[in-house]
């Protein structure tokens, strides 16, 4: 049996009822309410069935989760094709059997309702929403009174929905409240719910419900494959499906059509007498010459017998329903695409950025230029590892642009910098609504690097509830966005990162065994910059070149004194330490050649290095304050108070660097600019 899930407080359930192979019945499910399933008249559920006891079963919610019970059946009751004997616990996709009759239990039937394989049943869906399996009703089907191809825009005389003192302008009030509504909303599922609202408010009726075609879908003709995206019921009633005739005539032919039941002796779960409905419309979603889905709706009542004023106000709205979902589709696509295309040109901007920043000629890195070219060559997950700072993403991109994917897009993700939510929404993206603050749809990264390479820096500090769901992906299943239901297929090579003990965490419980094996297939070890301090005087040249070309600056020499005390740091923060080093000396260097007295070191670095450093500077006692100061303007003066570079380098925010110039009264030459 599948694993509880708990009930959220605003989690509608819900049971789509099936028989002889097909799905016939909707129930909402009331929390306050005991549903109870059997023969007996007065039941929630009626089943007739003989294989059904009277008082067959139970099902409740309790403590937050909705339970069921077998009632002393004769035959029993089953889940997921085993017999139960205790109260149990439903959780979405279950399949509970009584009789002939199959209950899917659900908590949402916009998205696919695939069913247990109990050895009686197959899958109720392949796409989106609940299948509507017609069955040909044509020799006990409802009459057809009234056909529409096109929607008027009314006149005084024919506006008339329910009032016939009604007139032009209330109506097109009307229509136009319910277009605005739906314009403002963000998904599909919120869009055809406010549409469905304001047409049972609209022309009284009971029941309706809105059908989309899945996308692969290329027969519009056929409404088997309809799929169910919202309805709406009386309370302890349930949706059925609507006659296949009205159905077929509606999509077939391309028209709205008004039906009215004439037949007593009508069998089976599409005729309207079963209901007792009285009249039934159905129009069909069109956009752009294709029809993309159907709204039903269907009245209860013995003395509201819908009429042609009925029908073309539910044609009217029906198109503009289709208009809003075609344009949200667009929208969405554009989306996808601009985000695509944006980090496309990034990863070139890097790209020309980082194509010459794996410098030095020493053993260690001659080794690992021959490492990554032989992963580039394998389209598989790769692990990269070494100390922060060595580099290691300038290595995952040198992957990737040695790759047969170098023309795609590379997509870059700190796994130790969001939190497990925001997380997991970076990673597979979202859909509107989803958490607070999720106002429109956002692709993943994982969507974004579609047939490139995503590189996930600091995968140790993944959360374990996100790392079952990425394993899935890196095995190549299918993912889901955050809050929603359309699985989403991405081709998409994955690099990872970190400087973390994975198989210490492994023995720990804080990784995951599989997806560490997983991630390990192909690995490269990026040496620390002490193990190749041969290195430092190409290094340090080579970022004293870059920094200079960036600010426009002639490029100084390092002298004797001052590279001897570079390769004599322990250099704790590896390359990117020496980076900061080197971009520091620029701003304090006052002539053509860089001094050891121009260099100024982390704290971590090694203390000989600061008391030699000291030394050669004739060391005086100093508050930091004064060095702060000292500091700040040198740099604007460096940077030609240029303050977005200046805070850049002193890597502090923008803001702060304001603070700190008033506190000290910095103020620039009279012929600088801000």
């Amino acid at each position: 049996m599948a694993t509880t899930t708990p009930l959220r407080t605003d989690q509608q359930a819900f049971l789509v009822a099936r028989e002889g192979g097909a799905w016939c019945e909707i129930y909402k499910l009331t929390p306050r309410n005991k549903i109870t399933v059997g023969r007996d008249p007065i039941s929630s559920i009626v089943v007739a069935d003989e294989m059904c006891s009277r008082r067959h079963a139970e099902i409740e919610l309790e403590d937050g989760s909705w339970l069921i019970e077998d009632l002393r059946s004769r035959n029993g009751t089953k889940i997921n094709g085993a017999k139960i004997t205790t109260r149990q616990p439903l959780s979405a996709g279950d399949v509970i059997q009584i009789g002939n009759l199959e209950l899917l239990f659900t908590f949402d039937i916009a998205q696919p309702l695939d069913v247990a394989d109990t050895g009686t049943a197959d899958k109720l869906t392949t796409g989106s929403g609940a299948v509507t399996e017609f069955v040909d009703d044509a020799a006990h089907g409802p009459e057809i009174l009234e056909r529409k191809t096109q929607a008027r825009y009314f006149t005084e005389s024919n506006l008339l929905i329910d009032d016939e003192e009604s007139g032009a302008r209330e109506v097109m009030a009307l229509l136009f409240r319910l277009v605005v509504k739906m314009v403002a909303a963000t998904d599909m599922v919120e869009i055809s719910e406010i549409a469905l609202d304001g047409l049972l408010e609209a022309i009284n009726v009971d029941l309706g419900a809105i059908l989309l075609f899945p996308q692969e879908v290329e027969d519009r003709s056929d409404p088997n494959s309809l799929r169910i995206i919202a309805y709406r019921a009386p309370e302890n009633t349930p949706y059925h499906k609507v006659s296949s005739r009205l159905s077929r005539a509606a999509l077939q032919e391309n028209q709205a059509v008004l039906g009215i039941d004439m037949d007593e002796e009508g069998k089976g779960f599409q005729t309207l007498n079963e209901m007792e409905a009285q009249s039934v419309i159905c129009a069909p979603l069109r956009s752009n010459d294709e029809i993309i889905g159907l709204v039903h709706l269907y009245s209860l009542k013995s003395n509201t017998i819908l009429g042609a004023h009925a029908l073309e106000f539910s044609l009217a709205v029906a198109d503009q329903l289709a208009i809003t979902l075609a344009n949200l589709a667009l929208r969405d696509t554009l989306t996808d695409e601009l985000a695509k295309a944006f980090n496309q040109n990034r990863s070139l901007r890097q790209l020309l950025e980082v194509e010459s920043d794996l410098v030095g000629s020493s053993v260690s890195m001659r080794r690992l230029r021959d490492s990554i070219a032989r992963v580039a060559r394998y389209d598989t997950t790769s692990l990269v590892r070494g100390e922060s700072g060595v580099g290691k993403e300038l290595v995952a991109r040198a992957i990737h642009f040695n790759s047969n994917r170098r023309d795609a897009p590379f997509v870059c993700l700190n796994c130790a910098a969001l939190t497990e939510t925001l997380l997991e929404s970076e990673l597979f993206g979202h859909e509107p609504g989803s958490f607070t603050g999720a106002t429109n749809r956002k692709i993943g990264k994982f969507e974004q690097a579609d047939t490139g390479t995503l590189f996930l820096d600091e995968v140790g500090e993944m959360p374990m509830s996100i790392q079952a769901k990425f394993l899935r992906v890196l095995e190549g299943h299918t993912f889901e966005r955050v809050g929603g239901h359309e699985p989403v297929q991405v081709d998409t090579r994955v690099v990872s990162a970190t400087n973390r003990d994975l198989e210490r965490a492994v023995e720990a419980g804080e990784f995951r065994k599989d997806l560490y094996y997983r991630l390990q297939i192909l690995e490269i070890l990026v040496p620390s910059l002490r193990e190749h301090d041969a290195d430092i005087p190409e290094l340090a040249q080579h970022f004293l070149e870059r920094s200079c070309r960036r600010v426009g600056r002639d490029v100084p020499r390092i002298s004797k004194s001052a590279m001897q005390l570079l390769v004599r740091n322990e250099w704790p923060g590896n390359v990117r330490e020496l980076r900061n080093v080197i971009e520091r000396a620029l701003v304090f260097c006052e002539g053509d050649e860089i001094g050891a007295a121009d260099l100024q070191f982390t704290q971590r670095s090694d203390p000989s290095a600061w008391l030699d450093a000291a030394h050669q500077q004739n060391f005086q006692p100093r508050s930091l304050e004064s060095l702060e100061l000292e500091h700040i303007a040198a740099t604007l003066k460096w940077t030609d108070w240029n303050k977005r570079e200046a805070s850049r380098i002193l890597e502090i925010n923008r803001s702060t660097l304001d603070r700190k110039i008033d506190r000290y009264g910095i103020a620039p030459p009279d012929s600088a600019t801000r």
